[in-house]
């Protein structure tokens, strides 16, 4: 029997989706690569019909963020795994249509391209595109850099490559200091190893939104086969490495993140744990922690690149097992705080010493509380910041992050920004205020000190800008989060506090008793492959066509940003975007909206109890208000559970 025989018969025997069928089809007749064929008849000779389903059911969406997938396989077939070893990478990645490989690399650069070329003819603008290209540690980020940067020269783009593995956030900054129209980083974050993916930032070195993202998703989709022509010669780019110079000046722009060096001088036993997790974070890290005069020690065996992160089950800084050795570390050195940063070192995970001595992990909202509360309060000790131009500052986060940050905004008199999730919409708010200022891309020359005191005098001067998912900026130098920049902000702190022979918990317990106790519990519900998806999709519809009257005995109001009118602090109307915000009377209310990186859907709570208008709390007061606060959660979230089994029947 034919191949295309039998995926017909499984089609029939409802065995392989019709869209898979398709796809797989039509991959075989546009790409004449044996490997494609040779890895589905394998699988149809297994009857893994479900590893099928996963890779072909739908054609990789590019979203607003790029593109992200597995890059290997559930299943790996022996063509796939070519000439490498048992528990080796594989030596091609995941063939199909819903999965990261050449093919999608292909289709994504060259829409991109196109979609720059497109822009540059209606501005009048004979030049050709450029590109900065760079990727992290994970399995096949070299290969699919180098394949992309090859793809787009072919198409008449000039590149700039990054020697070697190289952080998100640099480059944020080599866009914007190079002046080129986008930058692709090959990342999936803190994804599981098998995963990768290729994300872009457009010209202002910040993430694609709003009518970019629309067109460049446009040009990506209408390419349906990796084969191509290259230009002629004399028409293709040039691809050079970027140059150690830039990554210095990105380096010296971190290094004043640190507002109170003097702080290490009344610290000097203050030791510090870092981990990369065999990522991007140890580039840079270790060298810009011992340059500001931190003891530093590293997790050895992490600092080694290795895309199967081979010490941990993910290498996500927020989780408590990728963090495990790091503590071990600290607790025979005696350090008082370990950090973590994930694979391409946008993100940043911290635990800290409690007065018992005992190691405990912030979540990502109490790292944004304390970060946000020490810079607001240090920038006004230091008369950056003062009762004249605080009306210019400002506070950029996320919806579903703590309102314990506005409350922090709010306490110092300047202003807090809620925006959509994701740092894409912080640097566009960013970029608004950078247009206010009227100097064009000169603003990019100018020093730190430079573009904050023009900011303060005639725009918004960004204060920080965080996101609960362990994300945070302390400048706009970058337009993405930066894990380079939050950990000079987090050793800082863990200076100040040490400074005042204090615990950084004692700290954030202080901040409590004065502001009140917020509590923040994220949760997820996940639901892999095709089926997954599809649950996912009518979960969430769900919210908006049955929204929630009454929970736990209590009334509520839903807010749906796909549905109403919504408008941030500043006036400007809030984009479309599938996320609900349900408000209970009582004062807890949850957020829900799935995730665009990883099949789930995620759901935010908040609760908060706190003091008598004008009061501190007592210790005890404290203690009884974290109760008060985890009861009401607690029992939101077993309504939240049982709710989802009645709109998945």
């Amino acid at each position: 029997m034919s191949l295309e025989a039998q995926l017909n018969q499984a089609v029939s025997e409802e065995k392989l989706k019709s869209s898979s069928r398709d796809n797989i089809l039509a991959m075989l007749a546009a790409a004449g690569t044996p490997l494609y064929r040779t890895t589905v008849e394998e699988l149809v000779a297994e009857d893994a019909w479900s590893e099928l389903n996963d890779r072909f059911y739908i054609t990789l969406e590019f979203g607003t963020g790029g593109l992200r997938g597995r890059t290997i396989g559930e299943v790996v077939t022996k063509a796939e795994r070519g000439n490498a070893a048992e528990g080796e990478r594989p030596e091609h990645p995941c063939v199909g249509t819903n999965t990261m490989n050449f093919y999608n690399i292909s289709r994504a650069t060259r829409g991109l391209v196109a979609y720059i070329k497109a822009a540059h003819t209606a501005a009048g603008d004979s030049s050709k595109p450029s590109l900065v290209i760079a990727h992290d540690t994970r399995h096949f980020s070299a290969d699919f850099a180098k394949f992309a940067a090859q793809v787009a020269t072919d198409h008449g783009a000039n590149v700039y490559l990054m020697d070697g593995q190289r952080p998100t956030p640099l480059m944020s900054y080599a866009v914007r200091t190079l002046r080129t129209d986008a930058g692709v980083m090959i990342t999936a974050s803190h994804n599981p190893a098998h995963d990768n993916g290729f994300k872009v930032n457009y010209a202002d070195g910040a993430g694609i939104v709003g009518a970019d993202a629309r067109g460049i998703i446009k040009e990506v989709d209408a390419i349906a086969s990796e084969s191509y022509e290259p230009l002629h010669a004399s028409e293709c780019g040039e691809t050079k490495i970027i140059s150690k110079e830039l990554e210095e000046d990105y380096l010296t722009r971190v290094e004043t993140l640190m507002l109170r060096p003097e702080l290490l001088e009344k610290t000097k036993g203050l030791k510090i744990v870092f981990t990369a997790l065999h990522g991007t974070g140890g580039v840079f890290v270790p060298t810009l922690l011992k340059r500001l005069g931190f003891d530093l020690t590293t997790v050895p065996e992490q600092d080694i690149p290795d895309g199967h992160f081979p010490t941990v089950a993910s290498p996500n800084p927020e989780n408590a097992p990728a963090l495990k050795m790091a503590a071990d570390l600290a607790d025979q050195i005696g350090a008082a705080a370990i950090i973590g940063t994930d694979p391409d070192c946008d993100r940043m995970g911290v635990g800290v010493r409690d007065s018992s001595g005992k190691m405990q992990l912030l979540t990502g909202n109490q790292t944004g509380i304390l970060l946000a509360w020490y810079r607001i309060k240090t920038l006004f000790e230091l008369g950056i910041l003062n009762d004249s131009n605080k009306q210019n500052a400002v506070l950029l986060k996320t919806f579903v992050t703590s309102p314990m940050q506005d409350a922090v905004a709010h306490h110092f008199g300047i202003r807090c920004v809620n925006t959509l999730t994701g740092f894409k919409w912080i640097s566009a708010k960013l970029k608004g205020y950078e247009e206010k200022l009227g100097i064009g891309d000169s603003y990019r020359d100018l020093s730190e000190k430079e573009t904050r005191d023009l900011r303060l005098a005639k725009s918004t001067f960004l204060a920080i800008g965080t996101e609960e998912s362990y994300g945070y900026m302390g400048s706009d130098f970058s337009r993405d989060k930066d894990g380079n920049g939050a950990v000079v902000m987090f050793a800082e702190l863990a200076a100040y506090a040490a400074s005042l022979g204090k615990t950084i918990i004692d700290v954030l317990d202080d901040i409590y008793s004065e502001l009140g106790y917020y509590m923040e519990v994220n949760k997820s519900c996940f639901f892999e492959g095709a089926e997954g998806a599809a649950k996912i999709a009518k979960l969430a519809d769900s919210y908006a066509a049955n929204p929630p009257t009454e929970i736990d005995g209590v009334s509520a109001t839903v807010m749906d940003f796909n549905k109403q009118t919504i408008h941030d602090e500043e006036g400007e109307v809030i984009p479309k975007a599938k996320m609900i915000i349900v408000k209970l009377a009582d004062g807890r209310l949850f957020t829900v909206r799935p995730s665009g990186t990883e099949p789930k859907i995620k759901y935010y709570m908040f609760g908060f109890s706190g003091p008598a208008s004008g009061s501190r709390m007592s210790a005890e007061e404290l203690a009884q208000a974290k109760t008060s606060a985890k009861e009401g959660l607690d029992r939101l979230w077993t309504w939240i559970q049982a709710d989802i089994e009645t709109r998945l029947a």
